[in-house]
C-alpha cells in the first residue's frame, strides 16, 4: 500500500454536488491554515496549526504516511463535471492533471474544485494491517452539506475493497463524546458503537469507538 496516488469519486445526487478525494499536495498550505483556524476543528485535534511552517509540517505528515503505508490522506474537493464525460465512483488511475487550484481535471472528466475537508485511514504498528481508523473534518464553508458521511463512506468501502487482500477486516472512528457531529456521521456510515472510552491526554473528555467491519 506504499506511494500510493489514487483519487477517488464520488457521484453526484439531484441534491448535492460530487466529490473528488485526492492526496494532499505541498500548495495546499493556505487551505490547511484556513481549516484549523477554524475552533470547530481545533478544537478535536491533538496539534494547533496556526503559521505556514506548521501547515508544511502536517502536509509533510500526510506525505509520508502515504509513502511508508501508514496514512492514506484525501482532501475532499467539490466535483464540477466535464460536459463530456461522466464522474464515477472511485477511479485508482491517479492520472489527474493538478496544475492549479480550480478547474483541474483527467481523462475521465471530473474537475477538481474548492477544498471542503479531509478524509484519512492510518494503520500503526499495534493495529496491524487488519485494524485501521478513520478520521475526517468538514470545513467552515461546506458544513450541512453531506460532506462528512459521504466521504467516509466512500472511503471505507473503497479500502475495504483495495486492502482486503493485505487482511482490514475492521475500521475504527473514534471521538470525543461531546462531538456530536462525528456521532451522527458514525451512524449514517454504518459505524456502530462498541464502547465508551475513557479519556486521556491529550483528549479531555471521555470517548466513543464506532466500529465498522469488511462485508
Amino acid at each position: 500500500m506504499t506511494g500510493m496516488t489514487e483519487t477517488l469519486r464520488v457521484a453526484g445526487t439531484a441534491a448535492t454536488g460530487g466529490l473528488v478525494l485526492r492526496p494532499w499536495r505541498a500548495d495546499d498550505v493556505e487551505t490547511v491554515i484556513e481549516a484549523y483556524g477554524d475552533p470547530e476543528i481545533s478544537r478535536w485535534t491533538a496539534r494547533p496549526i496556526t503559521s505556514r511552517e506548521d501547515a508544511r509540517c502536517w502536509l509533510d505528515i500526510q506525505r509520508r504516511g502515504r509513502e511508508n503505508g501508514t496514512r492514506l490522506s484525501f482532501a475532499v474537493c467539490a466535483a464540477v463535471e466535464a460536459h463530456t464525460e461522466q464522474a464515477v465512483h472511485a477511479d485508482r488511475s491517479g492520472r489527474s492533471d493538478h496544475s492549479g487550484q480550480s478547474g483541474r481535471g483527467d481523462q475521465l472528466g471530473a474537475l477538481e474544485g474548492l477544498v471542503l475537508g479531509n478524509v484519512s485511514l492510518r494503520w500503526t504498528d499495534a493495529s496491524g494491517p487488519g485494524n485501521a481508523e478513520v478520521g475526517y473534518w468538514v470545513m467552515a464553508h461546506a458544513r450541512g452539506q453531506g460532506v462528512a458521511p459521504r466521504a467516509v463512506e466512500a472511503l471505507s468501502r473503497w479500502s475495504f475493497a483495495t486492502f482486503a487482500d493485505d487482511g482490514l477486516r475492521r475500521i475504527e472512528l473514534i471521538h470525543q463524546v461531546d462531538n456530536l457531529a462525528s456521532c451522527r456521521v458514525a451512524a449514517k456510515t454504518g459505524y456502530l458503537f462498541e464502547r465508551l472510552l475513557p479519556a486521556e491526554p491529550p483528549y479531555p473528555r471521555d470517548g466513543h469507538l464506532h466500529v465498522r467491519e469488511a462485508d
